[in-house]
């Protein structure tokens, strides 16, 4: 009498599958709580690769325009950047400087005019308290300044931040092929694909907010000269600078701008003010529909989301990186969740990425 053969669906592969089930949650686990750990290493891995992608980006310029080396385009592009930061410094490091100093004398006495001004309307007195309530709980702009800027830690992290950088754009196909190697063989064409069109997401969204950047620098600047407010040139590099940070960095701009004109009056405050409203409204509605035709754009929602989401997760890097995280995120869930599993209902099998050749 012949032995029966086992069942092909016999508790031994659903054991294997639940075991393999527990280790990807107990991996996942393990993997948030080190990400958790070490969120401030993180955001600074991630703010040395967007540098990397612009640096990268002016070194691809390079090599195709003026034909420089691919082995010398990243050492010569970093001298193209320090060369146009030092003609910078000459042409206006003395006024910008002296600007920068009366700008930080100066700002004591403007709040004190735009104080006394509040005070004498009921709801500026109700902001006054409510600042005053801050500033009793240890809260204040000087504390904050200096726990967020002016600390040793902070000038460390953007030199490790420059360093990394440097290497990053030096070779990415190396670092981009060790990550790839992370992921199960048949996922890593899906895996590469995916890596590549977020730097290239990182890259589109960089030009589009320099150009931003240069247009509310520039026209802050000519539009404070034409209205003869104080420290024209500063406030607009301050201005450019800030708006790195999507609608936070206008907002503090528009801020340090409008109070430091309460020296020549509520008008002049009020003039400065709606020069602010004008220049944001023309950025909003000319030159971003413009941009966003071939730069990566974020609902103004998701980009306001992102900033309070990754700075909660991250402190002060995370709204500084905010928007181009939220790049990232969106592309990599389009790659390799809509587009791999949703429309085509599977990963793609090619020639593993991380190979040798």
């Amino acid at each position: 009498m012949s032995t029966p053969s086992p069942s092909p669906c016999s508790p031994a592969p659903a054991g294997r599958r639940a075991t393999h089930h527990i280790f990807l949650v107990f991996t996942l686990i393990i993997g948030l709580a080190l990400m958790w750990l070490l969120a401030d290493v993180l955001i600074l891995i991630f703010g040395s690769i967007v540098l990397a992608t612009a640096l990268r980006g002016l070194a691809g310029l390079l090599e195709r325009r003026l034909a420089v080396p691919p082995r010398v385009s990243v050492p010569v592009a970093v001298l193209a950047v320090l060369a146009l930061m030092g003609g910078i410094a000459w042409f206006l490091g003395d006024a910008l400087s002296k600007q920068l100093t009366d700008l930080q004398q100066q700002l004591p006495q403007a709040w004190q005019q735009a104080a006394a001004w509040l005070g004498r309307h009921p709801l500026g007195q109700q902001l006054l308290d409510l600042l005053d309530g801050l500033r009793k709980a240890g809260v204040s702009p000087a504390k904050l300044a200096s726990a967020a800027t002016l600390t040793l830690g902070a000038l460390g992290s953007a030199l490790l931040m420059l360093i990394v950088c440097i290497y990053l754009a030096a070779d990415p196909g190396l670092y981009r092929a060790g990550l790839v190697r992370l992921v199960p063989p048949r996922q890593r064409v899906l895996a590469d694909a995916a890596l590549l069109a977020s730097g290239e997401g990182v890259a589109r969204w960089l030009v589009g907010q320099g150009l931003s950047m240069l247009f509310l620098g520039v026209a802050t600047t000519i539009g404070l000269l034409v209205l003869q407010a104080p420290l024209a040139l500063a406030l607009g590099v301050i201005t450019g600078l800030l708006c790195f940070v999507p609608f936070f960095g206008a907002i503090a701009a528009g801020l340090v701008s409008v109070l430091l004109a309460f020296i020549d009056g509520p008008q002049m405050a009020l003039y400065v003010a709606l020069l602010f409203l004008a220049i944001q409204q023309i950025e909003e509605y000319l030159l971003t529909p413009f941009i966003q035709r071939w730069a990566v754009a974020l609902p103004p929602a998701m980009t306001l989301i992102s900033a309070v989401v990754f700075g909660v997760l991250f402190g002060p890097l995370g709204v500084v990186f905010a928007t181009p995280l939220m790049v990232v995120a969106m592309i990599l869930v389009r790659k390799l969740y809509v587009e791999a599993l949703l429309e085509h209902g599977a990963p793609v099998d090619g020639q593993d990425p991380a190979s040798p050749m």
